[in-house]
């Protein structure tokens, strides 16, 4: 695995964390970008969850289990779909959905996999800290110790996908101060 993050803990296959993997400065332009967005409430089978949110390219409706076609990608979220692309060694069309999402403090993100459309995630945290958690999706493979535990810096990309992304699920423990992330998903 090609990561970055000192005393790495055992990650499943398929899942990549880099640190400090966006500047200062990129960091700074992409607030900027998430400020000027209307954001949501995210709504996930009628729960009203403490995150806003707004998407793009592609959406998710968790009520009809549907994908439909949604709004362009605003352009200060280019140079970051083609810098994450480039990484990854992929061409950067292939990210259909872009997710922006606010946390206020002490809000989570519950245990879960990504909706079912979707294959490669790849995750860039904004403004703050967050601990992530994985865990085995089969709930007879799940025990304290098989949980991965880790923080996740600010500026930051995590990326899910093979066994990592169809085999464990995901979580965040409440953010202690407000937090951002841009999420870019590949369909499957």
């Amino acid at each position: 695995m090609d990561s970055l993050f000192p005393d790495e803990p055992q990650f499943p296959e398929g899942f990549s964390y880099f640190p400090h993997f966006i500047t200062p400065g990129e960091e700074e332009a992409l607030c900027k970008v998430i400020a000027g967005l209307q954001l949501g409430t995210f709504l996930f089978h009628g729960y009203e969850a403490k995150r806003r949110v707004a998407s793009y390219g592609y959406d998710y409706h968790f009520t009809s289990r549907s994908i439909t076609k949604g709004q362009p990608v605003p352009p200060g979220f280019h140079f970051l779909i083609e810098k994450v692309a480039a990484h990854l060694r992929l061409a950067p069309e292939v990210f259909q959905e872009v997710l922006a999402t606010e946390y206020p403090v002490g809000s989570v993100i519950n245990w879960h996999r990504d909706a079912p459309p979707f294959g490669l995630i790849a995750g860039i945290s904004l403004a703050s800290d967050c601990v992530f958690r994985l865990r085995p999706y089969d709930k007879s493979k799940q025990s304290r110790s098989a949980t991965v535990s880790f923080p996740v810096q600010r500026r930051s990309l995590y990326v899910m996908q093979g066994p990592a992304r169809d085999e464990w699920e995901h979580s965040i423990r409440p953010v202690k101060q407000t937090r951002y992330s841009v999420t870019l998903r590949t369909l499957r």
